[in-house]
């Protein structure tokens, strides 16, 4: 779930018999999915389930990131290794591949595996907008932490969840249980990224940061000012890692970006969870669905 750094949706791919300028639709597993294009960018497209954006890309130039969180997210494939390395990332949530193309492009020769529960919106995604069959990218259709059961152990420099079903990320995928199977997949110098969206009283950002904590002994997280203050609903991208994060210049570039942001850590973002405890695969809920008012 995301909103688009400029207002109106937009994404789809090279045209394929069709004007550049055309929509197209069509019924996958989670609903509605539709290619808005960019009326600003020649082969740039946003994918939308339901109304609800999900993605955007740019097929001439998948190095751009439109959305906010998207952006904040590739600040961390940068940061997470020197310039142009190879990195082995698991995709949670496939999308339009968006994460996994820029990968790609930033990464050559970099191994990469999308879980994406929807088949047929894997099927739409790779219609529409195609794949460089050069990327190294597998894409599996099965459930999130079914697939990330099937990763070996310790393969990931990166895991990026990014997983949201009607707008709401599964219950299955915000407890300690499940960064279990997250940690076990990492290389011990492995980044967990996420893709979190609440809105006041910020109770699932603080209960996500506190079963983060209890796993990992690094944890950042980046968000909208607004979004901290509880004023308004929106994404936060946390970070955790069992070594040293590069804070300073992830901090630099998400307050650079055209919508600034701000990042937290250390006690800061510990207090700022206050007295949230873990989650447990007992007691999990969804995310909270976002007002209608967040994809007007």
């Amino acid at each position: 779930m995301a909103k688009s750094r400029r207002k109106g949706g937009r994404e789809a791919g090279r045209e394929t018999g069709r004007e550049a300028s055309e929509a197209v639709s069509g019924q996958v597993d989670g609903g509605l999915a539709e290619l808005a294009p960019d009326r600003e960018r020649a082969h740039a497209w946003t994918l939308l389930i339901d109304g609800a954006p999900q993605s955007h890309v740019d097929l001439d130039e998948p190095t751009h990131l439109d959305f906010a969180y998207q952006r904040r997210i590739g600040h961390l494939i940068d940061l997470a290794a020197p310039a142009r390395q190879p990195l082995n990332v698991l995709h949670l949530g496939g999308g339009a591949f968006t994460l996994a193309r820029y990968t790609a492009a930033t990464r050559p020769r970099s191994g990469q595996q999308i879980v994406e529960i929807d088949a047929g919106l894997v099927a739409f995604v790779r219609a529409h907008l195609p794949l460089d069959p050069q990327a190294r990218v597998r894409v599996r259709a099965v459930d999130a932490r079914a697939g990330l059961a099937k990763v070996p152990e310790g393969w990931a420099d990166l895991v990026i969840a990014d997983v949201f079903s009607g707008a709401r990320t599964p219950a299955h995928l915000t407890s300690a249980e499940f960064l279990d199977d997250v940690r076990r997949a990492l290389s011990p110098t492995g980044w967990y990224v996420a893709n979190l969206a609440d809105g006041p009283p910020l109770a699932h950002l603080r209960g996500q940061i506190a079963t983060a904590a209890s796993r990992f002994g690094q944890l950042a997280m980046a968000a909208d000012p607004v979004v901290w203050r509880g004023k308004r609903f929106g994404n936060a991208v946390l970070v955790a890692a069992d070594r040293e994060l590069p804070l300073a210049e992830f901090t630099r570039r998400v307050a650079s970006d055209p919508h600034p942001g701000r990042v937290e850590h250390g006690r800061a973002l510990a207090d700022f969870a206050g007295g949230a405890t873990p989650v447990a695969d007992a007691s999990a809920t969804p995310s909270p669905a976002p007002p209608p008012s967040v994809f007007r």
